[in-house]
This record gives C-alpha cells, structure tokens and sequence, in this order.
C-alpha cells in the first residue's frame, strides 16, 4: 500500500488538502512537522508499505519542510514531494528544489489545481 503524506502545522491546511486528495484512492496520513513525518513515514515503511507522495509546508516548527525533504531524500530517492507553502521567493523555491523537492505550490490553492499536479506526481 502507498501512502500520502500531508505534512503542515496548520490542522486546517491538513484537512483541507486531504479532503480535496481523498477520492484518489490513497491512504492519508498527516503529519504536523517534519520529525513527526519523519517518524510516521518509517512506521509506514517498516509495515512494508510505501510513499506514493509528500505533500509538505515549508515553514513548521520543530523541522522545517526544507530540512524534512533533505532527510526524506536520504530514505526515499523518488517518491515526490509538493511544496505546498505561501513562500514565493524564488531563494526558497531553489533551496527546496536543491533539497530534492518535486513541485512547488503557492497558498492558497485552488482543489483543481492541487488534484491535478498530485495526479501528475502518482501517475
């Protein structure tokens, strides 16, 4: 089985993006930061399941989504992650593609926008 994992400190945000990516048909399992993504993602993979997807903030206490695609990338090499965050400036944008992140999304989305860049990443 393959997860998405909705990474973002705001509950609202979490729930917001879940129900807009529920009807995928992929189990979702959200995180608040990028430690408790971290601990979630090798709970999943220990199970033997996997990371169809990261859907991460950038900004979040305890592990920013910078830092969490960096220690992503050192478990999982091709699973891709959004940027889902209201940061535009074009440093941030690079730092996180340099970290390995797959796409990069302003707040706030719009539901058709998001469902069909997820959509383009798990094809």
């Amino acid at each position: 089985m393959k997860y998405i994992m909705v990474i973002d400190d705001s509950p609202t945000i979490r729930v917001s993006v879940e129900f807009t990516i529920k009807n995928l048909g992929y189990p979702i399992q959200q995180a608040e930061n990028g430690n408790d993504a971290l601990k979630k993602i090798a709970d999943i993979k220990g199970k033997g399941d996997d990371i169809a997807m990261c859907i991460c903030d950038v900004n979040m206490p305890e592990m920013d989504g910078i830092t969490f695609i960096k220690e992503f990338r050192k478990i999982d090499k091709f699973a891709p992650v959004l940027v889902l965050t209201t940061e535009s400036e074009n440093d941030k944008i690079k730092a996180g593609k340099d970290a390995g992140a797959s796409g990069w999304l302003i707040k706030p989305f719009k539901a058709e926008q998001l469902m069909s860049i997820v959509e383009k990443f798990i094809r």
